[in-house]
């Protein structure tokens, strides 16, 4: 009877055991597989792998370092996650980016992106050689190509929790809008990866700008940066040359020079009744909208082209901007005549826009 009680305890313990077993599967399964492991330096050369930062959450993405396309919309939307969980929880995450551009894929090149996009205390970028990058990209399924110059690549960002598991992932939308609404799915995401389940704010309601559409009835009037200005007015009935770019696309003397080429075709436009030229500040993925004001106000002062604010991605999404620099012609009734990827000499612009309005 006592060996029989015996047997009893030990097949009970034994599937006690087998219980916990499968338990511990199934949360496993339900947190998703382990990230795969990788060590890679970032932008001060520091050796850093993924395992350093067990105990964190860690938001991983994918950069080319030349980007000036879909990353800055990624990375920025990644900051803002941090701003909208708060210091105290956002001390427990860790932004990294991994490299994808094998032409750029020294420190300096990765450091290069990280100071103009003011990340240095906010994430670790990291590079390394092309079969250690390769490899990271095989791993967590990053489709990359590159060609004539150009990179391709998927927009992944993966939430890896404490226990360094895949958790969630997401893809970049092509929307200067949705930074904002991507910051706030990130950020539930990590809350909910967080011990202490921050609570996570509602999104901030749409600004005026974004709740209706420029039309002949309701235009959209943006106040021009530097001294008191008429207002801008956009939209329907009020063509225009507009030049979205943001002030971390060069330096001072860069943006001056190019910006200029603007004022070169008012002076032809007011001769010609052509639309005239405005410079639009793509704001969402400035790092610091009052740097980029105090960056653009002395070229705004010497610039006869008034310069705005796009604050909430709206305007671009509207005119269908896909990278930065981005030049788009409007017509009266608010069609798009033309748009251009990238700088243009005065000469060529005008030439293109020449080409783009309809003969008189």
């Amino acid at each position: 009877m006592l060996r029989e009680s015996w047997l009893l305890i030990v097949i009970a313990g034994a599937l006690l055991a087998v219980g916990a077993a499968l338990f511990i599967m199934q949360k496993r399964r339900e947190a998703g597989p382990a990230a795969p492991a990788f060590v890679l330096r970032d932008q001060q050369n520091r050796l850093t792998s993924l395992a350093e930062f067990r105990g964190k959450v860690v938001v991983l993405t994918f950069v080319d370092p030349e980007c000036t396309e879909m990353c800055p919309l990624t990375t920025e939307s990644m900051v803002e996650a941090l701003k909208i969980l708060g210091p105290a929880a956002a001390s427990h995450v860790q932004l990294l980016g991994v490299d994808v551009n094998l032409r750029k894929a020294k420190v300096a090149d990765v450091a290069a992106y990280t100071r103009v996009h003011e990340l240095q205390e906010r994430w670790r970028f990291l590079t390394g050689s092309r079969a250690q990058l390769e490899s990271v990209w095989r791993a967590y399924h990053v489709y990359v190509a590159q060609s004539n110059g150009d990179v391709e690549h998927s927009t992944a960002v993966y939430l890896i929790d404490g226990s360094g598991h895949e958790r969630f992932k997401y893809s970049t939308p092509m929307s200067y809008q949705a930074v904002g609404d991507q910051a706030q799915d990130l950020a539930r995401g990590i809350a909910r990866l967080l011990p202490s389940h921050p609570a996570v704010s509602p999104p901030r309601q749409a600004s005026e700008q974004t709740k209706g559409r420029p039309s002949p009835t309701q235009p959209l009037g943006l106040p021009p940066l530097g001294a008191k200005r008429q207002p801008v007015v956009l939209g329907d009935s009020h063509p225009h040359l507009m030049l979205f770019f943001a002030g971390w696309l060069g330096s001072n003397a860069d943006l001056a020079k190019n910006l200029a080429t603007l004022d070169s075709y008012a002076a032809l436009a007011r001769r010609r009744d052509w639309p005239s030229p405005v410079a639009v500040d793509e704001l969402t993925i400035e790092p610091s909208p009052a740097e980029a004001r105090q960056t653009l106000a002395p070229l705004a002062a010497t610039l006869r082209t008034p310069i705005v604010e796009d604050a909430s991605g709206w305007l671009a999404d509207h005119y269908e901007v896909g990278d930065l620099p981005w030049f788009v012609l409007s017509s009266s009734s608010g069609k798009i005549l033309w748009s251009h990827d990238g700088w243009l000499s005065a000469a060529a612009l005008n030439r293109d826009v020449r080409s783009a309005l309809p003969a008189r």
